[in-house]
């Protein structure tokens, strides 16, 4: 993660690479070499692996037991202190060092070995993979909270007919829980992908050493166990280079954001005046420093801003990796940064939206006013199609009714039979009974469509996969 790996770091924490170089390292290199600002999270998992190591090496017979019991009794003292203590301006360049320097101080120089067979590639490589194991686990509660207050929405709205939009224009009717579902589907998805990154995260790489793998005979499946992965990494070449896993963490935080930017554009645009239909809370709004009346849906236009710094963490994680050689390098220091910072925006942006969602109202009457009727043309077709006029035919019939209602400034449901068969004989009176929104919502009754039947199934569908 941050140095190549060498020798054991002396008990007084310096240089991690012994005898080798002849004085200290230039001070222009310091600050690009240290890493500790970044990495210091992973405290937690490099003192849970540094335990489970030590009690690797027992079994290898390497430690004594007494030995591994001082390393693991100094370990939760270290755990303790780094838990309490302000150890920003500690001079250690990774937050390996510094555990090794504060253990040192635990136990004396039975802290030189705990780090025999192992390399700070494997151990760096475990320490990130078991952090990002566990921030699934809360990302995927935060999914889980936001589709579960867009099903909450969907309940309020299944029996307001919505505008369906394609293109940004109107083009079918919709019950408003069908567009809340909808968004609540993706989430679903993204749900599964940080899942499958989770499992991809869950192979273990400790044990493989710095690249050959590791000369004492240390369980490894025992190590497994203990630490909580689900499998053992194959190659020691590839597991102490293989970030692909961040790339799929990653990849399903850049998916994530573009699905709340996207349900964030719609909240904008439905919040607005032009369209009314839906009333964000005055606590996911702001106003304008000049303009008395704004009622701005900042949470919103937040979300879909910081979707393009998820998007971007994945393209720099891709370019960081793309041209590497075999091998650890280290260029993987960069690995975490784009892996903390998506984790650490989802889990602001996440939180902020489930409660735009949960306290955001559908607007009913202002919604019927913008229902345009139009949006039966299809409906009309579908008229034509039950009375034998194959579809082509049937799709250019209506565009020429609709045509006709344009020219004159009319509303579509406003010509009468009359005219309709003006423009086809297929057309009788009943035609006027196609201009009701709730018969046009009910004849799509098909799974995923429109009826109440069908919305309903999906509402319990997506109540059931929240308790998958």
């Amino acid at each position: 993660m941050s140095s190549t790996d060498g020798p054991d770091t002396p008990a007084d924490g310096g240089a991690l690479w012994g005898g080798r170089f002849e004085g200290g390292m230039a001070p222009e290199m310091v600050p690009l070499n240290r890493c500790l600002g970044v990495d210091g999270r992973l405290w937690r998992q490099d003192v849970r692996g540094s335990v489970a190591w030590a009690r690797a090496l027992g079994g290898a017979g390497v430690l004594t037991t007494e030995e591994v019991q001082r390393l693991v009794d100094g370990l939760e003292a270290v755990a303790r202190r780094l838990g309490t203590e302000d150890w920003s301006g500690a001079p250690e360049e990774d937050i390996h060092s510094l555990v090794e320097r504060m253990l040192g101080e635990e136990v004396g120089e039975v802290a030189g070995k705990l780090h025999t067979g192992r390399s700070r590639n494997d151990q760096s490589a475990t320490d990130v993979r078991l952090w990002g194991m566990d921030a699934v686990d809360g990302l995927v509660e935060l999914v889980e909270a936001l589709v579960l207050a867009l099903a909450e929405l969907a309940e309020s709205g299944r029996e307001v007919v919505l505008p369906g939009y394609t293109h940004l224009q109107q083009g079918q009717p919709v019950r408003a829980a069908q567009w809340a579902l909808a968004h609540a589907q993706a989430f679903l998805r993204d749900r599964r992908r940080l899942r499958l990154a989770q499992e991809a995260a869950a192979v273990l790489p400790l044990g493989s050493g710095a690249i050959a793998g590791c000369p004492f005979p240390v369980d490894r499946e025992a190590l497994r166990r203990e630490l909580g992965f689900r499998t053992v990494s194959a190659n020691s070449i590839d597991a102490v280079s293989d970030r692909d896993w961040i790339c799929d963490l990653v990849y399903a935080g850049a998916v994530t954001g573009m699905h709340l930017s996207r349900l964030g554009e719609d909240l904008v645009l439905f919040s607005s005046i032009e369209f009314g239909f839906v009333r964000m809370a005055d606590g996911y709004s702001t106003g304008s420093s000049l303009m008395p009346q704004k009622r701005n849906p900042d949470a919103a236009e937040l979300a879909r801003g910081k979707s393009g710094r998820l998007a971007g963490n994945l393209q720099a994680l891709l370019m960081l990796l793309k041209g590497l050689p075999t091998g650890y390098n280290r260029d993987l220091q960069e690995d975490k940064e784009p892996l903390f910072d998506t984790v650490d925006t989802l889990r602001v942006v996440l939180p902020a939206m489930r409660g735009a969602v949960d306290t955001a109202t559908f607007r009913p009457r202002r919604i019927r006013a913008k229902l345009d009727t139009q949006l039966m043309a299809t409906d009309l077709a579908d008229y034509l199609v039950r009375r034998g006029v194959p579809f082509r035919e049937s799709h250019e019939v209506v565009g020429r009714v609709v045509r006709r209602a344009e020219e004159e400034d009319r509303p579509l449901a406003d010509l009468d039979p009359a005219e309709f068969a003006e423009i086809h004989p297929a057309f009788e009176p009943d035609v006027v009974e196609v201009f009701d929104w709730d018969t046009s919502l009910e004849s799509r009754d098909s799974r995923g469509g429109s009826s109440l039947r069908a919305v309903d199934e999906q509402l319990d569908e997506v109540r059931s996969a929240l308790l998958a």
